[in-house]
């Protein structure tokens, strides 16, 4: 068997998602502030690592085994998580149910049982940060990335960490260097917080995925992964690098003074994210219904009614079938792209979870999966807004300039790893 199939004739399909994984690129130049600057080492490099990983992490012997450890370790957290919220929530957190119920599904209450996964993790996430074991992994990341594309010292670091944490904390890493930095650099770091999730939350969409994707854990750690050099890609073309770069590797501080000092700052900062992602749900969640009430008035199209969702979709298409999905599906899977970009990536995820059977097929779920595994949208350029303005007030401006472009950025890239996904299955 070929590593990539589509070297068959017959499966024109995978033609399609490698004419998508390069004309993606070719999108990004067209927007370049500086088409003649562009570093082809870092480009060639990018793509070929992006394609290595991806490959690495998906095909190579032993993979799907990883992929079922990580999934069983989601399991026990979830396990873990139900046991505290079904303590002090008692049913609605998952505890016995004191009445007979018809539809046990809908004793399922997210807010109560989903959602305090954030808790745990971030937790879980600033006690292996104090224990050294996230910083390791993070300068091990970032040496690859220093030494295969060639890129500075702060924004390998910063790239690197945006992989494993938020875009809000992984600037943090490298905040006495924000000031001082070129602008291509600067951009390289937004992109990144853009184009991947944080592990906070990533337990959280692995768990509402896991009935519809089996090994959905490793898939979405995976995209975070394949994403970073997809991101510093597209970034170094939209903005080219035109001076020197930053240094080598950087000391990362501790930032707890012991382990229970750790778990405390892990909960007291996941309490800020829970309230924020429940917040965002309620608003976007009614919003989008408002939208759809309002268009409800217009006439339908195709005997079906006019909703926020279709228009998106209609939008989105193109960029879907560049990424692989078969035309009859790429209206359902541009809609999908439209709610992670002008909404969020959760409320996406729980829209896929929703699809009706046989609304995408397995190849185009997973292309998706991997094509919106990444913060870009508006609510989030307002969270890195503040976030990097507040630790570089010196750049606000120009923060907010690159701001909108960082999501087009983010966007291509999660979208480049989509179709290598759509090129490998």
């Amino acid at each position: 068997h070929c590593l990539f199939p589509f070297f068959a004739r017959e499966k024109l399909k995978y033609l399609q998602s490698l004419l998508g994984f390069f004309m993606l690129p070719f999108l990004a130049w067209l927007f370049s502030e500086g088409r003649k600057n562009i570093n082809f080492r870092t480009l060639i490099a990018g793509l070929l690592l992006q394609v290595c990983l991806a490959l690495l992490l998906l095909k190579f012997p032993g993979s799907q085994e990883v992929f079922l450890w990580l999934n069983k370790g989601v399991r026990a957290i979830e396990d873990s998580t139900q046991a505290g919220t079904g303590f002090v929530f008692g049913y609605l957190g998952g505890g016995p149910l004191p009445f007979d119920v018809k539809n046990p599904a809908f004793s399922y209450v997210l807010a109560f049982r989903g959602l305090p996964l954030v808790l745990v993790i971030s937790a879980l996430t600033s006690l292996f940060f104090y224990w050294r074991i996230i910083p390791l992994v993070v300068n091990g990341f970032a040496w690859i990335l220093r030494r295969i594309m060639g890129i500075g010292g702060v924004e390998g670091l910063g790239a690197a960490a945006n992989v494993f944490i938020g875009m809000v904390e992984a600037p943090l890493f490298v905040r006495p260097y924000l000031s001082k930095i070129s602008r291509s650099e600067l951009f390289t770091i937004m992109v990144c917080g853009m184009a991947t999730i944080a592990g906070t939350v990533m337990v959280l969409y692995a768990s509402i995925l896991q009935p519809v994707v089996p090994g959905i854990m490793g898939h979405l750690l995976e995209a975070s992964i394949v994403s970073a050099p997809a991101a510093i890609t597209i970034s170094k073309l939209m903005v080219p690098q035109t001076s020197d770069s930053s240094g080598e590797a950087l000391a990362i501080p501790r930032g707890a003074q012991s382990a229970m000092d750790a778990i405390t700052n892990g909960v007291l900062g996941g309490i800020k994210l829970l309230i924020n992602i429940i917040a965002m749900l309620v608003v976007f969640v009614a919003l989008v219904h408002l939208a759809n009430l309002i268009l409800a008035f217009l006439p339908e199209i195709s005997n079906k009614p006019i909703t926020f969702e279709r228009l998106v979709g209609y939008l989105m298409a193109p960029i879907a079938w560049l990424m692989g999905i078969p035309g009859p599906e790429v209206v359902t899977a541009g809609g999908l792209m439209g709610i992670k970009t002008v909404l969020n990536e959760l409320l996406a995820y729980l829209t896929l979870a929703e699809l009706p059977q046989g609304a995408l097929c397995e190849r185009s779920r997973l292309i998706m999966i991997y094509a919106m595994c990444g913060f870009a949208n508006f609510g989030s350029l307002g969270i890195m807004i503040g976030g990097l303005g507040s630790m570089a007030p010196e750049r606000r401006d120009e923060i907010v300039g690159l701001g909108l472009k960082s999501i087009v950025a983010g966007t291509i890239a999660t979208c480049m790893t989509g179709a290598l996904v759509g090129m490998i299955y």
